[in-house]
């Protein structure tokens, strides 16, 4: 009796503990992130002017595709402007989502949307563009309420043709950026935060406190005393992270070299050190025939960077091109409308470098919204649902 009972329990625990599918599978399809871009520009279009019912059903939406789809991370930019779309105690609630900054339109739209996406198993990561104020340097569209309002006529804040920034090389913008990330992740139960690609907007912005710093600090260049300044900000926002266990990342530009020396984005800094990102998502935004930054180079050029192994590379993929003229790419500018499945093979070919942990897509309407979408992106979309159940 004790032999048979002993043979149940044998064949019990073959059944419930050997994996049916190959282990090494299940564990990739864990780890890998599939994640897609959320931007202001979506949220100006499903949330604002709406009823707190109907941009509730459109959140849902948005999330019910992403779950469909298989996405399992969010991308979601929670601050545009010096704004927020969630109860911040900092930053005035974004006109992005209200008729007016600093309006509450009746619910933490970050709230409903880590609810929402939780419920789905997809991590959602608060995008923040830490200096940028406006788009327009209209400052009459700044609200008291605004941590800039009160430093328009200083040197925190630079007013130009381009929009109203914050100077990176205050410390008082630099606390104020700070606090606002540790409201975050103190408040919300988000998975990471995001940064782009906007550091120093205007080359000029910090040339008083440049000067200032050579009074009672060894000469650096003005192009390395940028670096310094963003380097000390990106520290001290993975410090923060940490502390919660939670990720931080940066999506720089695409093209290695204008990070570095316009905007001062110390990639390689970054890259080889565990103190700044736990990833790098870069915007390789080029076809594989682009002339001057072709795909497979930049994404290799990408991963090479990377010297920590603590440091992971997320490549940031341009959905949006797919049926578009690509005019920058010169020789290669038609490559996006005589060919459907880019971004599949883009996927394919970033799964074999030695960094890799995961893609991107930008961004969300690319991909579901009818009013973009082309022949050639109708059948992009089939062939990157091949590569999305991986």
């Amino acid at each position: 009796m004790k032999k048979y009972l002993l043979v149940i329990i044998i064949l019990f625990l073959i059944l419930v503990l050997i994996p049916k599918n190959n282990p090494n599978r299940v564990k990739k399809e864990k780890l890998e992130k599939k994640a897609i871009f959320l931007s202001y520009i979506e949220l100006q279009k499903y949330i604002k002017g709406k009823t707190v019912k109907e941009s509730q059903k459109n959140i849902d939406e948005i999330i019910d595709n992403l779950s469909d789809f298989k996405f399992n991370m969010l991308i979601l930019q929670v601050r545009s402007f010096s704004d927020a779309i969630y109860n911040s105690k900092i930053f005035p609630w974004s006109r992005v989502i209200s008729k007016s900054e600093g309006e509450s339109i009746g619910y933490d739209v970050l709230e409903y949307f880590i609810a929402k996406a939780h419920e789905k198993n997809i991590t959602v990561h608060a995008w923040i563009n830490p200096y940028r104020i406006s788009n327009t340097n209209d400052t009459s569209l700044i609200s008291p309420k605004n941590p800039a309002y009160k430093w328009l006529n200083s040197s925190h804040v630079k007013v130009c043709d381009k929009g109203i920034y914050y100077n990176p090389a205050s410390s008082e913008v630099q606390k104020l950026i700070l606090d606002g990330v540790e409201e975050l992740i103190n408040n919300y139960d988000i998975d990471g935060i995001h940064f782009d690609d906007y550091f120093y907007p205007i080359p000029d912005i910090d040339i008083a406190a440049y000067q200032d710093y050579l009074k009672t600090h060894e000469h650096i260049s003005i192009d390395n005393y940028h670096l310094l300044m963003v380097n000390t900000l990106v520290k001290n926002v993975h410090k923060l992270t940490k502390n919660k266990n939670i990720l931080f990342g940066i999506s720089p530009e695409g093209n290695m070299d204008n990070n570095y020396q316009k905007n001062f984005a110390d990639i390689y800094e970054w890259a080889k050190s565990d103190e700044y990102v736990d990833y790098l998502m870069p915007q390789i935004y080029y076809g594989f025939y682009n002339e001057t930054q072709p795909f497979y180079e930049v994404l290799n050029n990408w991963n090479n960077l990377v010297k920590n192994s603590h440091v992971k590379i997320i490549p940031a993929l341009a959905f949006y091109k797919t049926g578009q003229v690509d005019p920058y790419a010169k020789s290669g500018s038609n490559e996006w409308i005589e060919n459907n499945n880019i971004i599949m093979r883009q996927i394919l070919a970033s799964r074999n470098i030695k960094h890799y942990d995961g893609f991107a897509i930008f961004r969300y309407d690319s991909i579901f919204s009818l009013e973009n979408q082309t022949e050639i992106t109708m059948k992009e979309i089939e062939n990157l649902k091949k590569v999305m159940i991986y």
